[in-house]
């Protein structure tokens, strides 16, 4: 697995970038490795004391991509599609004013839903489409439907295939997940849960789609319960059935964690063990092939003793969240092999990288341009690296040429008609957008784009990197 730093760096020298690039190991006094500074905003800026939880939001409409950062006192929505000008279209404040250190938001349907441990404050369901067209930004937003099944919850998952939200550590169900049928999502309605496993802090669950045929379209429920992963089948709502839980050793607080995307390994963090064990930041990995009898496979130490918090898969990169360390990136490309690494940073804290709170708490890594939400303590930072972004998904099989391209670029195949075509620059902004007929080739006149590096993307489903002389 090679670094990528070299090759960045002759990027950067080569084309101008209107934001802070990583040079000499900085960007705008921050550490960091490969990550360019597009922008960042304190809580101040966004009328709060402190961010806390993010996530983001496509518009299907017209592919614009949206953050959206939790705060102390509400949620703020930020439209990225000019990543190193973003704008702050508003916020919405917490249900009744109520103000927590944690919130967490999840998107389905273009709409966002958000909770908080406030006391109260139960589930705020917020349309998004609202986003579209904010006639004096920033707007004060309210809330489109809430639900007060619950009061307080640390957590909220969403499983967008099925239409289920799991809100998680709220005072029912013994802290399991609560089921809530979010098919309409201004119209949320109870749905059941779970409380045989206790107290759940954080949780994935998917319509299961991995190598164990044996729940192969079930809705599958991974939960970190503070002492143990636990499997459970969620399909049944009104009759849950628990599958395994996976144990590890030198536990301190299980805390969360997330699948490879061929859900043969589970990647989870301990909030506390560095703390209590001393040792650099730790990733448990787990082999998830039989559900039945998940397997503890190896533990990966960071190059810092900071403390882990959120972490995401995207393609063969796990994206984490590193409270006084940053955003770190590892490359899983041979887990299976027990070998995984560090290949990039940005570290928000610059400091120190020290075993304590504070600092990064999530980390958003899904946006097709490759830009990642940073958000925390200190704000929302938004970063990307060109290279490391956006993955070359193996989905079809398409040919770019010629490439290097000067006027125009042919993209070929012989098994997948091309419906759409999609390119960004390495700012991560919309440059070229065509939809076609089903063909199987298509030219593309792109003299107009500037030299530089590019990512097409085609059919939504596969990434390909395009350089313009």
């Amino acid at each position: 697995m090679k670094k990528i730093t070299l090759l960045f760096t002759l990027l950067a020298s080569t084309f101008a970038f209107a934001q802070v690039p990583c040079a000499g190991g900085n960007a705008a006094g921050f550490p960091c490795e490969g990550f360019n500074l597009q922008f960042d905003i304190s809580p101040g800026g966004m009328g709060a004391n402190a961010a806390n939880d993010s996530w983001g939001w496509t518009d299907p409409q017209d592919g614009v991509e949206y953050a959206i950062i939790g705060l102390t006192n509400g949620t703020a929505f930020f439209d990225i599609s000019d990543p190193v000008n973003p704008v702050y279209l508003g916020k919405l404040d917490a249900h009744n004013g109520s103000s927590s250190t944690w919130r967490d938001i999840k998107v389905y349907e273009n709409h966002a839903f958000i909770v908080s441990e406030a006391g109260g404050h139960g589930m705020q369901v917020f349309d998004l489409t609202r986003l579209r067209n904010v006639a004096n930004p920033p707007a004060a937003f309210d809330e489109d439907a809430h639900y007060n099944d619950f009061g307080s919850a640390h957590n909220i998952v969403i499983n967008e295939e099925s239409g289920y939200a799991y809100a998680v550590g709220t005072s029912t169900f013994n802290g399991g997940p609560h089921f809530i049928d979010i098919s309409n999502p201004t119209n949320p309605v109870a749905a059941g849960g779970y409380s045989l496993d206790g107290y759940s802090h954080d949780a994935q669950v998917i319509t299961y789609d991995g190598p164990d045929s044996d729940y192969t379209g079930r809705e599958i429920y991974i939960g970190s319960n503070e002492d143990n992963i636990v499997i459970v089948d969620v399909t049944d709502k009104g009759n849950p059935q628990s599958i395994s839980i996976a144990d590890y050793g030198n536990v301190a607080y299980t805390h969360q964690g997330w699948l490879t995307e061929d859900r043969s390994y589970f990647l989870a963090g301990d909030e506390i063990d560095e703390l209590n064990f001393g040792f650099n930041t730790r990733t448990i990995v787990f082999d998830f092939t039989d559900l039945d009898n998940p397997q503890f496979s190896f533990d990966y130490f960071g190059p810092t003793p900071a403390i882990d918090h959120n972490g995401y898969v995207k393609g063969n990169t796990y994206y984490m969240a590193n409270y006084n360390a940053g955003l770190r990136a590892i490359d899983i490309t041979d887990i299976a092999n027990g070998d995984i690494e560090e290949i990039g940073f940005f570290d928000t804290i610059p400091s120190t990288n020290g075993a304590g709170f504070g600092g990064t708490w999530n980390v958003y890594p899904f946006f097709a341009s490759g830009n990642i939400v940073i958000s925390g303590d200190e704000g929302f930072f938004l970063v990307q690296n060109p290279l490391l972004g956006v993955e070359e998904l193996a989905v079809g099989e398409f040919g770019l040429t010629p490439n290097p391209a000067t006027s125009t670029v042919t993209i070929s195949s012989t098994n997948e008609a091309i419906t759409q075509v999609t390119i960004y620059n390495v700012l991560g902004q919309l440059v070229l957008d065509k939809t076609f007929s089903s063909n199987f080739s298509e030219t593309l006149n792109i003299a107009d784009l500037t030299s530089g590096l590019y990512l097409v993307k085609i059919n939504n489903d596969t990434t390909k990197r395009l350089v313009v002389n």
